[in-house]
C-alpha cells in the first residue's frame, strides 16, 4: 500500500494521496464523516465539515474512530491541532439535551456556561419561557426551530423528548418469497434506536422496503411524502404486495385524489400548493394522529416542507435517500428537522453483495464545429452552458450508442425540452416529460418494463422514484449544471440487478472544452466518493 502525506488546511480540507488498490476502501471509511471534493488520478481531496462530524457522531462513531481513520489513510500522523479541533467539534454534539417532563419541553445541559451562551442569543431566547433546574423551559411549538438555531450556533442538541405513538395500526411484512436483507434490517434497527433520522441507500437497494419495515415496527398510522404521483402509486403497489395492508388501508392524496386512510401517501407538490398566498393542504399534516412520517427522496424536500416539518417534531420522522447532497446547501435543515444520518451503506459494498447491478461510467466528449464554437465564444456565461449542452453534434453520438447497445433497455435523459423534442422526433422514440399526463406516463413506463418499448427519451421527471428494473443503459445528454445529486439519481435508474446479471452502462455526452465539461467534473464527485470512476472517451472512438 502506497499512501502519501495527509495535509489538513485551515478550512478543514483533507488532501489524501492513495493508490488505486486501496482507494475504494479509503473512500468507504472516510465517507462516514468526510465529503470527496475532487478525485484526480492520485490525489483525493476530502472536505471535513462540522455537520459531517456530527452526522458521524449521531450514527455512533466517536472521535477515536475518526482520528484513527485519518491516521490509517495518511503517511504522517494528523497534526495535534487538527486532532484537537476534531475532538472538540464532536464533543459539542449532545452537550445540550431536549427532554420532556410532566409539564412540557426542557432544554438542559451540565454546563451552565453553554446554557448562558445559547440563552443570550436573541433568536433562541424567543423560543424559551424561563429557567428551570438545570436548564430552560421550551415553548411547546418551538422544538424544531430550537434545534435549527442551536445548530447554527454550533451546539447541535440531542433530542430525547420522545414521540407521540400515533393511532395504532398493525402492519406485518409478508416475507413469504422474500426476506429483508441484512443491511435493511440494520437500517431499521438504527432508525428505531434513534427515533428519527435519515437512511442512505443507493437506488435499487430497497429503500421502500426499509420504509415498510419501519412501518411494521412502529405499528401506527403513517403519512408517506413522495416526489410525484407515479412514485405514490409505486409505493402503494409495493406496500400492498409486501405487507398485510389491504386496499382500504392505503390512500393517495395528490392532485388527482384526495383520500385519507391509516396509511396515506401524499406528494410534496400537493403540500406546497398555494391559493391566495396560503398553503391549502396543511390540514393533511394533522388530519390523522400520525405516529410516523416518511420522507421519500428527502434530499429533494422542498423548502416550504422544512417549515411544516418544524411543527411535526413530536412525530417519528424517517428520511430515505440515495444521497444527502443538496445543491441548495440545506443539509443542516435535514439534520435538525428530519434527523441525523442513522445508516449509510457504500454503493460498491452493496454491489459486491449482488444486490445492485455493477455499472460502467463513461464521459463522451464531442467537439463543437467552428460555427457553434464561435456562437459559444461570444455568448454570455449562462447561454454558453445551454449552447454546449444542446449541441446538435450529440445526436450522432446518441445514434452510435443506441447501435452499440441495440436491443438493450435504454433511457436517453435530458434537461431541455426542445432538445428532448428534437431527439424524440429525429429517432422516432417516445418522449416523457413533466407535461405528459400521469396515465400516459404509467403506460409508457409499463411498456418499457414489459419490453414492448426498449428506449425512452425522458426529462428530469425520471430522475427519481421511478422503478424501471430492466433499464441497463442511460445516455445523459444534458443536465442541471454541476448537480451531484442529479448525477447520482440518474445512475441509480440503472442499478437494479438484471435478470441475466449484465452490467449497466452510464454515458454522459458533453461538449469538449466548454463549461459543460467543467460542470461534468463536479457532477461526478459524489459517485467518485462511492467508488465509481469515469472512462473518458472521444466521440470518434464510439
Amino acid at each position: 500500500m502506497s499512501l502519501g502525506p495527509l495535509i489538513i488546511q485551515s478550512d478543514r480540507t483533507v488532501l489524501l494521496e492513495t493508490d488505486h488498490q486501496d482507494a475504494n476502501e479509503a473512500r468507504h471509511e472516510l465517507a462516514i464523516f468526510a465529503e470527496l471534493e475532487r478525485a484526480p488520478e492520485h490525489i483525493h481531496t476530502y472536505r471535513i465539515t462540522k455537520l459531517g462530524l456530527w452526522n458521524a457522531r449521531a450514527a455512533g462513531h466517536d472521535a477515536d474512530f475518526i482520528l484513527s481513520s485519518l491516521n490509517k489513510w495518511s503517511k504522517y500522523p494528523v497534526p495535534q491541532g487538527v486532532s484537537k479541533e476534531i475532538e472538540e467539534t464532536i464533543a459539542r454534539f449532545g452537550k445540550l439535551l431536549i427532554s420532556r417532563d410532566a409539564i412540557g419541553l426542557i432544554l438542559k445541559s451540565d454546563s451552565r456556561s453553554i446554557l448562558a451562551e445559547v440563552s443570550s442569543n436573541r433568536r433562541i431566547a424567543n423560543l424559551l419561557e424561563g429557567e428551570v433546574e438545570g436548564g430552560f423551559r421550551v415553548r411547546d411549538w418551538a422544538r424544531g426551530q430550537l434545534k435549527q438555531e442551536l445548530l447554527k450556533l454550533g451546539w447541535p442538541a440531542e433530542d430525547n423528548a420522545g414521540y407521540t405513538p400515533g393511532t395504532p395500526h398493525e402492519i406485518k411484512l409478508k416475507q413469504d418469497s422474500w426476506h429483508l436483507r441484512d443491511y435493511q434490517i440494520q437500517a431499521v434497527e438504527k432508525f428505531d434506536l434513534g427515533g428519527s433520522g435519515v437512511v442512505v441507500l443507493p437506488c435499487g437497494a430497497g429503500k421502500t422496503l426499509v420504509g415498510a419495515a419501519a412501518m411494521a415496527s412502529a405499528g401506527t398510522n403513517t403519512l408517506i411524502l413522495v416526489t410525484n404521483t407515479v412514485s405514490a402509486r409505486q409505493w402503494r403497489d409495493e406496500l400492498l404486495a409486501r405487507t398485510s395492508l389491504e386496499q382500504e388501508d392505503v390512500a393517495e392524496y395528490s392532485g388527482a385524489h384526495k383520500n385519507l386512510a391509516a396509511v396515506t401517501i401524499a406528494t410534496y407538490q400537493i403540500l406546497t400548493t398555494k391559493r391566495k398566498g396560503e398553503f391549502t393542504h396543511l390540514e393533511l399534516l394533522n388530519a390523522r394522529d400520525w405516529g410516523l412520517v416518511i420522507y421519500d427522496e428527502v434530499h429533494l424536500l422542498p423548502a416550504p416542507i422544512f417549515k411544516m416539518t418544524a411543527d411535526l417534531q413530536a412525530r417519528r420522522r424517517l428520511g430515505l435517500t440515495a444521497t444527502l447532497v443538496r445543491e441548495d446547501g440545506r443539509e443542516s435543515d435535514v439534520f435538525s428537522l428530519i434527523g441525523p444520518k442513522r445508516f449509510d451503506a457504500p454503493w460498491k459494498e452493496i454491489e459486491a453483495q449482488g444486490y445492485i447491478a455493477p455499472a460502467n461510467c463513461y464521459e463522451v466528449r464531442v467537439s463543437l464545429p467552428d460555427e457553434e464554437r464561435m456562437e459559444y465564444a461570444i455568448a454570455d456565461q449562462e447561454s454558453r452552458f445551454r449552447i454546449a449542452a444542446t449541441s446538435p453534434q450529440k445526436l450522432a453520438i446518441i445514434k452510435e450508442l443506441l447501435a452499440k447497445h441495440k436491443g438493450e433497455p435504454t433511457l436517453i435523459i435530458g434537461q431541455y425540452l426542445d432538445q428532448i423534442d428534437t431527439v424524440s422526433e429525429a429517432l422516432n422514440i417516445p418522449k416523457l416529460t413533466g407535461a405528459t399526463p400521469v396515465d400516459e406516463r404509467e403506460a409508457l413506463f409499463n411498456k418499457f418494463r414489459s419490453g414492448e418499448l426498449n428506449t425512452l427519451v425522458v426529462s428530469k421527471v425520471a430522475n427519481f422514484s421511478i422503478d424501471l428494473p430492466e433499464a441497463s443503459v442511460a445516455i445523459q445528454i444534458s443536465g442541471a449544471f454541476g448537480s451531484r445529486q442529479e448525477e447520482a439519481q440518474r445512475l441509480g435508474r440503472l442499478l437494479r440487478p438484471k435478470a441475466d446479471g449484465r452490467s449497466a452502462a452510464f454515458y454522459t455526452v458533453v461538449a469538449r472544452d466548454t463549461v459543460e465539461q467543467d460542470f461534468a467534473q463536479n457532477r461526478q464527485r459524489f459517485l467518485a466518493e462511492q467508488g465509481y470512476s469515469y472512462e473518458i472517451l472521444d466521440s470518434e472512438d464510439i
